[in-house]
């Protein structure tokens, strides 16, 4: 047997591994806060969706952006991360065998520190003293504990992802001239991409908001302030995605019966994520003043350059779809499409994830279309735009994730009931995703703003016409929301069903045999130094002129304005 192919057994075999239960434990934790903090944001969504559609007034004590911050914090950060680093952890064991004492501890360490962090931002928004949304954008002010809590849970990340790079690294150097596990490469990746964009909210929390907040500085550099958060924000929405992206390669194939198509393809496209999704954060400030057009012309080159993974991406899923459909018997051009299973919701609910990422794509580029950002920017296009990439493509692959993950870490069975349950469940997503984000888009384009509450301008036309079309409307947005928070409470009741009165039993870990091109994986795939290397240089070209620029010609700074509204 030659070595490549040794290579290829040792690497097939690691997928029978049973998910050791100490790894189990700190997995289904993780979930355990992920669904808390799911089934909280999905009711303050509905509260938003009905107060600014005008159809319930909040009560004094509960202010219209105070709910804002929370559900966005909740479903966009605290959720997704949650959920996220169970899946690391879960799968890491799985495919790369039980993780030590010593970083199981780590994880867990990392574990606490996030969850004393959550603990205080969500305090403090309770007590409406950080109603600054989910952006935080200055010169809106939130109590110093809430920085303090956001430094907690990001460092609590970090701490988690090291643990779980370790495990990656310390298995590849066990195996040295192996191709090392699909699941680690992808979720070393993310993690990746996930430290070093940290670096750019670490860095305006720690060195310019915390010190204003707490009263050491009298005024803040707004510009600084949002290029710092975007250089962040922009990754974390690939910190969402490529999660998702991992569950369609490495999950999907397993439940549909077939092997991925290509692994090195797969490889190619994540590397191209972490090199391309940082530096690109300028496209979210197109219309800000202060930052040259040159520099915001080379980060809107610099992403659509990220478009090509996420081609690379469909082809290599559809192309899995195909040959898979195909070896199960199907024919003609469309009819293997017959012989996926339809009503698996471990399928399904990722599929309509899949589809929905078609126009949220499109809707994408048009974000970062110079032109077309200036028509759309700062209007409910960007909030439906948010919602179907995060919202639906994310959420329901998550969702569909959830319902094998759950059984597997916690000893139990996916019934048929359940699944039954959770392909109602993403058919009401879907739906009210439908009726909710695409209301958002075409409200968007008639000049809704985002970020706004209950308001007529005064009974202006234009304003009024924004909640007199059928689907057109602010109310068929709160309607939307409304078929989406029950979607969100069912898949609560899914969730608390599977973790804790399933019966017992086993469950599969779904996980597709390693593609027939492993052995012959490109060793520079594999050289992370290399793509840290230019991912670095990127970040470098990208941004240090316009950061210098901002720092050395800094425009006025701002006092903080925070509880405007009680």
């Amino acid at each position: 047997m030659t070595q490549s192919n040794l290579a290829f057994k040792n690497v097939s075999s690691d997928l029978d591994i049973q998910l050791d239960p100490k790894d189990a434990k700190l997995s289904f934790v993780h979930i355990v806060v992920a669904f808390f903090a799911f089934l909280l944001g999905v009711l303050g969504g509905l509260l938003q969706g009905l107060a600014r559609g005008g159809i319930i007034e909040l009560p004094s004590w509960l202010t219209y952006y105070q709910i804002l911050t929370a559900h966005g914090v909740l479903l966009a950060l605290v959720f997704t991360t949650y959920i996220i680093f169970g899946f690391f952890f879960a799968g890491m064991s799985k495919t790369h065998g039980a993780f030590s004492d010593r970083l199981r501890k780590s994880g867990w360490i990392g574990f606490i520190l996030t969850t004393i962090g959550t603990a205080m931002a969500a305090t403090m928004i309770l007590a409406n003293e950080a109603s600054v949304l989910y952006t935080f954008y200055a010169p809106l002010q939130a109590h110093y504990i809430f920085y303090i809590g956001l430094t907690l849970f990001i460092v609590g990340t970090w701490i988690s992802g090291v643990s779980i790079m370790i495990h990656y690294f310390k298995w590849k150097k066990q195996h040295r001239g192996e191709p090392t596990p699909l699941f680690g490469f992808m979720a070393t990746a993310t993690i990746i991409l996930w430290i070093v964009a940290g670096l750019g909210v670490a860095a305006t929390v720690l060195g310019q908001m915390l010190p204003w907040a707490l009263g050491m500085t009298d005024e803040i550099n707004v510009l600084l302030s949002r290029t710092l958060f975007w250089y962040f924000g922009h990754p974390l929405v690939y910190f969402w995605i490529m999660p998702a992206y991992m569950v369609w390669y490495l999950v999907v194939p397993k439940v549909i019966g077939g092997r991925l198509f290509s692994g090195s393809l797969a490889r190619l496209a994540f590397v191209l994520f972490l090199l391309f999704s940082i530096p690109v954060g300028f496209h979210h400030q197109l219309m800000e003043a202060g930052i040259s057009e040159f520099w915001k012309y080379i980060q809107t080159v610099l992403t659509f350059v990220v478009v090509v993974p996420s081609l690379l991406t469909a082809f290599s899923i559809f192309a899995t779809f195909e040959q898979t459909g195909r070896e199960k018997g199907g024919k003609g051009v469309f009819s293997w499409l017959k012989k996926l299973p339809w009503n698996d919701v471990r399928f399904f609910a990722p599929f309509m994830g899949m589809l929905f990422f078609i126009p949220a794509g499109a809707g994408g580029l048009i974000n970062a279309s110079f032109q077309l950002n200036a028509v759309i920017h700062n209007t409910l296009w960007v909030v439906g735009h948010f919602h179907l990439t995060v919202g639906t493509t994310v959420v329901l692959t998550f969702l569909g994730m959830a319902f094998w993950l759950i059984p597997v870490v916690t000893g139990r069975k996916l019934t048929k009931s359940m699944n039954r349950s959770g392909m109602v469940t993403t058919w009401m997503w879907s739906i009210g995703m439908f009726l909710m984000s695409g209301a958002m888009h075409i409200l968007g384009l008639f000049g809704a703003p985002r970020r706004t509450g209950y308001t007529t301008y005064q009974d202006a036309p234009q304003a009024l016409e924004w909640f007199q079309g059928i689907f057109v409307s602010h109310t068929t947005v709160a309607v939307g929301g409304t078929i989406l928070t029950a979607a969100g409470i069912l898949m609560f009741y899914n969730f608390v069903y599977l973790a804790w009165f399933a019966p017992k039993g086993h469950t599969e870990f779904p996980m597709t045999p390693p593609p027939t091109d492993t052995p012959h994986t490109p060793a520079i795939l594999e050289n992370w130094k290399l793509w840290i290397g230019i991912a670095v240089v990127l970040i470098l070209f990208a941004y240090t002129i316009p950061i210098y620029d901002m720092i050395n010609n800094a425009p006025p700074g701002s006092p903080g304005f925070n509880n405007i509204i009680k």
